[in-house]
């Protein structure tokens, strides 16, 4: 069936005001008319409001995404950030189990799973990151660790939740490094990803859209973008440069 790509621009901690406006100001000019692709661009929270103000007067179509949510809807948990302030503020997306937050920051798969459940409880769409650290891609672990961190989200939520989320595969070997999986590398995975899911419920799995992470640049994305299981990709540091960022919209088609 044919999948609506994605291309998501994960600002990580960049920016500031003044780089903000004119990031958005790049990208509003030469936004295609007709993109090929969903369009979405995550901010730091500190940013999420004003980054909103500006896509809605450049009057592009990009949504707003946030990079994590708390687990929790409320209450004494200082420094956190509930899905219900994010809906409140316009997000759309929240990115949920970022290799950084797992690996730096000790998120676990069950709470990765619990932060997507709170996501999806609030109308966000989770961007859930799966992916493995260079250590186990070498000892031939790469899907046992797939495996795992889906599954905690499927044994929480249930396969049918995929239809309501997004998956990005993120080597963690392949973030901020230069070094990139091969196509062929990544159409294994996703395709893995893909019948994981469909091991639940087909339809959903024929219809999850399913995103590469991990060192996308202009220069490799039409590439990537052509296997048949990637339906996009989830964007460092090119999210940064609008010319890169409009480049890898426009090679995410089907």
């Amino acid at each position: 069936m044919k999948r609506t790509p994605i291309v998501a621009g994960n600002w990580k901690m960049h920016g500031s005001r003044a780089e903000n406006a004119s990031l958005i100001e790049a990208i509003a000019a030469e936004f295609p008319a007709e993109p090929s692709a969903e369009c979405v661009v995550c901010p730091p929270f500190v940013y999420l409001l004003e980054v909103s103000r500006l896509l809605r007067d450049a009057e592009v179509p990009v949504a707003l995404g946030a990079q994590d949510v708390s687990a929790e809807s409320q209450g004494a948990y200082t420094g956190e950030v509930s899905a219900a302030m994010l809906k409140d503020i316009g997000c759309a997306y929240v990115i949920v189990g970022h290799s950084e937050r797992r690996s730096l920051y000790g998120e676990g798969d069950q709470l990765v799973a619990r932060k997507f459940a709170a996501a999806l409880a609030r109308g966000l769409v989770p961007l859930l990151c799966v992916g493995e650290p260079l250590s186990d891609r070498e000892a031939g672990r790469t899907q046992e660790v797939i495996a795992r961190q889906l599954d905690a989200v499927l044994e929480l939520c249930g396969a049918e939740s995929f239809g309501r989320a997004v998956i990005a595969y993120e080597p963690c070997w392949a973030i901020g490094t230069g070094r990139n999986a091969t196509p062929e590398q990544a159409e294994e995975v996703h395709r893995f990803i893909r019948g994981r899911i469909g091991e639940r419920n087909a339809k959903i799995a024929s219809e999850a859209r399913i995103l590469y992470g991990g060192s996308v640049k202009a220069g490799n994305a039409s590439e990537l973008f052509t296997q048949p299981d990637v339906d996009g990709g989830l964007i460092g540091g090119a999210s940064l440069k609008a010319d890169e960022f409009l480049a890898i919209l426009a090679a995410a088609r089907r």
